[in-house]
């Protein structure tokens, strides 16, 4: 990987909102996997206006892109790779009761959101665009563990249907599931140094989730630098990607040789996904 100078988003957490029925204002929801989200299209469409302040949506529409580097780095769409994971977690029973999770390049957040209807302890966001974590990601949070009827409607059908104009009487969270989250956005090696300095200091990771985040090999040195910095000792790295990302270079066997050549993680291919371009999924440990 070339040494390219990257550009460094400065790292921002993100309040949750008090009103958290004005989160899921004006967004449409979809569902799969059991999961609700907000309906990217959408999103794009209202975000040409002042919810774009970095100006990440208007870029990405007008250059036909789902990443521009340093700028926008796909948090708009939901890749492949991410349901690949989900389904992963199932197979291979990964419990995340009582752990501390990092979904890292968040995007939509659903691998954090699965960790956190799994029980988990702690559960904290990371996207480099915050209009990815204020639009999509914190929406689809809240959109999971607030009271559905209070705003799919009663039909619970998993069709798409707007909130309703009427704001609902309640809106409750499952038991404190929000409290156990934190939402950051900016570039990863930022990030950590937020995480590790801030006036709450977080403790390490006992799982980093990951998807679609090894495409640019030029990011590699970051992503690894914030492995070992924010993983806990014995903690677990599971990262999603595809075999080759054409265009931008990176993939999996890459950043294996990458990860292997600093002799710190050990790692291992636990599931091949053989429908169409290769796809994997790894599993990161310290040696």
């Amino acid at each position: 990987p070339s040494k390219k100078k990257l550009c460094f988003k400065a790292a921002k957490e993100h309040d949750i909102p008090e009103d958290l029925y004005k989160v899921l204002e004006n967004k449409v929801m979809e569902r799969a996997s059991d999961l609700y989200y907000v309906n990217m299209s959408i999103v794009e469409m209202t975000c040409l206006d002042d919810a774009d302040r970095e100006g990440i949506v208007s870029q990405s529409v007008s250059s036909h892109s789902d990443l521009i580097p340093g700028v926008y780095e796909g948090g708009l769409k939901i890749w492949e790779c991410t349901f690949d994971l989900i389904d992963f977690f199932s197979e291979a029973e990964i419990h995340f009761t009582n752990k501390s999770v990092l979904d890292l390049g968040c995007g939509a957040g659903l691998l954090g959101i699965v960790a956190l209807k799994g029980n988990a302890g702690k559960v904290h966001f990371q996207d480099y665009n915050s209009t990815v974590i204020d639009e999509i990601t914190l929406p689809n949070v809240v959109a999971n563990c607030v009271d559905k009827g209070s705003w799919m409607g009663s039909g619970g059908d998993g069709k798409t249907h707007k909130p309703p104009s009427k704001r609902p009487k309640k809106a409750e969270c499952s038991p404190d599931a929000l409290t156990k989250c934190r939402f950051f956005s900016g570039e990863w090696s930022e990030v950590s140094q937020l995480l590790l300095s801030s006036n709450k200091p977080s403790s390490k990771y006992d799982i980093i989730l990951t998807s679609e985040t090894i495409y640019n090999p030029d990011y590699y040195g970051a992503l690894h630098d914030t492995l070992v910095k924010l993983l806990d000792n014995n903690g677990h790295v599971y990262l999603a990607s595809k075999a080759h990302y054409f265009g931008v270079g990176g993939g999996i066997h890459l950043f294996e040789k990458f990860v292997e050549e600093r002799k710190v993680f050990r790692t291992s291919i636990v599931k091949t996904i053989d429908k169409g371009l290769q796809r994997y999924i790894m599993e990161m440990a310290f040696k």
